[in-house]
C-alpha cells in the first residue's frame, strides 16, 4: 500500500526532528541536520518520499516567503550605499572564481558549454542559507550584513537572466524576445513601486485593523506577485523579493515580517530536506573528486577574492572576513540551472551529480563558518591583515581621543549628543545605517561609518579609552559583546545601554553595564539629565545601578 502525502510529510518531520536533537546536543548547525535528513529518508537510504512534486512545491513556498521577508526589510539607500562594493566583488568573483572554474572543468574532460556551466555555478552563494542565518542571529543590518545581502541580490538576479538564457537556447527564441523580457521586467518592477507607494499605503490599512486579515493579505499579495512574474518569464524568487520591497516602507513591514516568520522556517524545512533527498549513491562515486575540487574553490578561492575586493575598498578585515565566510557556498540556483541545462541536452547527468554534491558539501562548511565566525576571525586575525589597507574607512588618520561614544542615534541620539556639547567633552557617533549617516553630516555631528562589533575599528577609534560610552542600538548580542570589548579596555569605564526586556536588562547587569535603559523605567532623556547632574560619577551610577537592579527584581516578581 502507498503511503499518503500526509504520512511521508510525518515521517520525515519525525526524522528530521530526532536528527535535528543530535545536531542540537553537539552543538552543531541545524542546516546540517535538515540535509542529512533529507540523505536519509531519501532515495539513498530509506527512500520514503514519493510524491516528489508535492516537497518541490513546500520548498518553493519556503523560498518565496524567505525573499518575502527579506523584500520587507530592504532599505533602498542600503543597497545605494553597498553599491560599490557589490559590483566590485562580483566582478572579481566572475574574473577569478569564474576563470579557475572553467580551466578545472575543461581538465577534468567537461565540455565547454558544461565549463561555463559550472563556472557560473560556483559564482553564485546560496541567498536562502546566508540570509537564513543573518537573520537568525540578526545580523542583517550590520555592514558586512548589508554588504552581503547587497551581493547576493546581484548575484539572484545574474542568475535569473542565465536561467532565461538557458529556458530560449533550445526553443527559437530570438534576442528580441529576450528584450523583451527584460522591458516586462522594468515594467513588473515600476508597477511594484507604484502599487507600493501609492496604493498599498492606503489599502493596508484597511487590512491591518485585523491581525489575521493582516495576515492573510500579507500571503495572497506575496503569492500573486510571485505567480505574476513567473508568468511573465521570471522566477518566483525575483517575484517574491519584490513583492517584499513593494511594502518595504509600510509601517506595518515589521509586523507582516514577525508573523510569517513561523510559516516560513516549517517550509524552508521541508526545503533544507528536499535538498538532501536529491542525492543518490548511483552517480556519487564518480562525482566525488570533482566535487571536492570545486568545493575547495568556493570555500578557498571565492572567500579570497571577496576578501581582497573589500580591502581594497578601505574595509576592516573583520568586515571583509565575516562577508566572505557568508559567502563560500555555491547556490540552489546552480542546481535548478544544471538541471534546466541537462533537460535541454546541454550537460550530461555526471555534470549536475557534481554541482549537486558540491552544493551539499560547501552549504555543510559555510554553515560552521558562519556560525563560528567570530572564532575564526579571532584565530586569523593576524594573518588578515593582509587584506586590510593601512587606512581604513574611518574619518581620519591619526588615532582621535574621544571622551563620549554614542552607538546609534535613533530613539533618542539627539538628547545624549546635546548633554555631551553640554558638557564640553569629545564625543563621535558610530552607526552603520547610511540614511543616519546622512542626518548626522546635516547636522555637522561627529561621526563613524561603522559596525559596533568590528574590534578592529574600535581599537583604530580608541574606543576602550573613552570615560562613556553610551549605545541605544537594539541587538541582544551586539550590546553585549560591546559591553565585553570596552570593560575589557576599560574597567573603570561608564557603560548604558538600551534593553527590551527585563531578561536582557538582567544579563547586561551581570556584564558589568553601569545602567540599562528600559521603557518602562528610564529613557533617553531623564538618562541624558542624569549624565548632566553626575557626569562621569563612578559612584553616582552604581547607586544608580542597585537601585535599578533592585527594582527589575521586584517585577520579576509579578
Amino acid at each position: 500500500m502507498e503511503s499518503t502525502i500526509f504520512l511521508q510529510l510525518a515521517t520525515v518531520l519525525a526524522i528530521a526532528a530526532g536528527v535535528s536533537t543530535i545536531m542540537r546536543i553537539f552543538r552543531q548547525p541545524l542546516i546540517i541536520g535538515y540535509i542529512l535528513s533529507g540523505i536519509i529518508t531519501g532515495p539513498a537510504l530509506l527512500d520514503i518520499i514519493h510524491n516528489h512534486a508535492a516537497f518541490e512545491s513546500f520548498s518553493q513556498i519556503g523560498i518565496t516567503l524567505l525573499l518575502f521577508i527579506v523584500g520587507l526589510g530592504l532599505n533602498v539607500s542600503v543597497i545605494r550605499s553597498t553599491g560599490k562594493p557589490v559590483l566590485l566583488v562580483f566582478l572579481i568573483n566572475l574574473i577569478l572564481v569564474g576563470g579557475v572554474s572553467f580551466g578545472v572543468s575543461e581538465w577534468l574532460g567537461f565540455t565547454q558549454t558544461e565549463a561555463v556551466l559550472v563556472a557560473m555555478a560556483l559564482i553564485f552563494s546560496s541567498t536562502i542559507v546566508v540570509i537564513k542565518n543573518l537573520v537568525d542571529k540578526r545580523e542583517q543590518h550590520r555592514l558586512f550584513g548589508q554588504i552581503t545581502v547587497g551581493i547576493l541580490l546581484v548575484e539572484d538576479l545574474a542568475a535569473t537572466i542565465v536561467l532565461l538564457v538557458l529556458a530560449t537556447l533550445n526553443t527559437g527564441s530570438s534576442s528580441e524576445q529576450l528584450f523583451a523580457l527584460a522591458g516586462k521586467g522594468l515594467l513588473l518592477a515600476g508597477g511594484m513601486v507604484f502599487m507600493g507607494w501609492i496604493v498599498m499605503s492606503r489599502l493596508v490599512r484597511f487590512f491591518a485593523v485585523n491581525q489575521e486579515f493582516l495576515f492573510t493579505f500579507a500571503i495572497a499579495w506575496a503569492f500573486s506577485v510571485a505567480a505574476l512574474f513567473e508568468v511573465a518569464g521570471f522566477s518566483i524568487e525575483v517575484g517574491a523579493l519584490f513583492a517584499g520591497v513593494s511594502l518595504a516602507s509600510l509601517p506595518y513591514a515589521q509586523e507582516i515580517s514577525t508573523r510569517l516568520k513561523p510559516l516560513r522556517d516549517f517550509f524552508l524545512l521541508l526545503f533544507f530536506i528536499g535538498l538532501g533527498g536529491t542525492m543518490t549513491l548511483g552517480g556519487l562515486q564518480e562525482a566525488l573528486v570533482p566535487a571536492i575540487i570545486f568545493s575547495a574553490i568556493a570555500v578557498i578561492l571565492k572567500p579570497l577574492s571577496i576578501s581582497v575586493g573589500l580591502g581594497v575598498l578601505g574595509y576592516t578585515k573583520q568586515t571583509g572576513f565575516k562577508a566572505a565566510s557568508h559567502l563560500s557556498q555555491i547556490s540552489e540556483f546552480s542546481i535548478i540551472m544544471l538541471a534546466l541545462a541537462v533537460s535541454q541536452g546541454l550537460s550530461s547527468t555526471l555534470v549536475m551529480n557534481v554541482v549537486t554534491l558540491t552544493a551539499f558539501i560547501t552549504i555543510a562548511l559555510s554553515s560552521y563558518f558562519m556560525k563560528y565566525d567570530d572564532e575564526l576571525f579571532r584565530m586569523f586575525s593576524r594573518t588578515l591583515s593582509i587584506f586590510e589597507r593601512k587606512s581604513v574607512r574611518l574619518d581620519s588618520g591619526k588615532s582621535p581621543d574621544y571622551k563620549m561614544v554614542l552607538f546609534g542615534y535613533h530613539k533618542g541620539g539627539h538628547e545624549f549628543i546635546n548633554t555631551f556639547r553640554d558638557m564640553h567633552k569629545s564625543y563621535v557617533v558610530i552607526d552603520y545605517d547610511p540614511e543616519v549617516i546622512e542626518t548626522l553630516e546635516r547636522q555637522h555631528i561627529h561621526h563613524i561609518y561603522g559596525d559596533a562589533t568590528d574590534y578592529e575599528m574600535l581599537e583604530e577609534l580608541g574606543v576602550g579609552k573613552a570615560e562613556m560610552i553610551v549605545s541605544i542600538l537594539p541587538g541582544r548580542t551586539t550590546n553585549r559583546e560591546l559591553l565585553k570589548y570596552y570593560l575589557s579596555k576599560n574597567p573603570d569605564g561608564i557603560f548604558i545601554c538600551h534593553a527590551a526586556d527585563y531578561d536582557t536588562a538582567a544579563e547586561l547587569y551581570e556584564n558589568g553595564a553601569s545602567y540599562v535603559m528600559l521603557p518602562h523605567f528610564i529613557g533617553s532623556e531623564k538618562m541624558s539629565a542624569f549624565i548632566r547632574k553626575n557626569g562621569n560619577s563612578k559612584s553616582a551610577f552604581d547607586a544608580y545601578r542597585k537601585n535599578h537592579i533592585v527594582a527589575l527584581g521586584k517585577m520579576s516578581l509579578f
